[in-house]
């Protein structure tokens, strides 16, 4: 299933970051990363992954922009994004929902449970954007 699939992880957080792509590399998936925003939808662009995982909280462009950004642009409308915060207000979930997240997770975010995310989205690649899944945000709640 992650055969070929190409994941650009966006964090400013080094350790999350490498976490990540470590992670995903060994499930065989194809990942990219960028430490900002700026540097994320020039690496999107250019590279057009089949899904983005972003931090909302980000130096130079933040990653509600950045799927803003992303959004707007017919090259890479329709690319998957998740969002990663250590927020779990409503007010911040719901204006990731609102800058076009297909979902959220929230940090710290067991490796395990991105990748069912991932998954579940990359599965979903061709349908409408699906509903937040309760599961991430429940389990967000009890690790963040």
């Amino acid at each position: 299933m992650n055969a070929g699939k190409h994941i650009l992880i966006v964090d400013d957080y080094a350790d999350a970051l490498d976490m990540w792509a470590l992670s995903l590399r060994a499930l065989g998936y194809r990942v990219s990363t960028a430490a900002d925003g700026a540097a994320a939808i020039a690496q999107a662009e250019r590279l057009l992954p089949d899904l983005i995982v972003l931090d909302l909280e980000l130096p130079i462009v933040s990653g509600f922009d950045v799927a803003k950004r992303l959004r707007a642009n017919p090259d890479t409308q329709f690319i998957s994004l998740i969002a990663a915060t250590g927020y779990s207000h409503v007010k911040q979930l719901d204006r990731a929902w609102e800058a076009g997240f297909d979902q959220i997770v929230i940090k710290p975010c067991d490796p395990d449970m991105l990748v069912e995310e991932i998954e579940r989205l990359l599965l979903h690649v061709d349908e409408p954007a699906i509903q937040p899944s309760h599961l991430a945000v429940e389990h967000g709640h009890k690790n963040g």
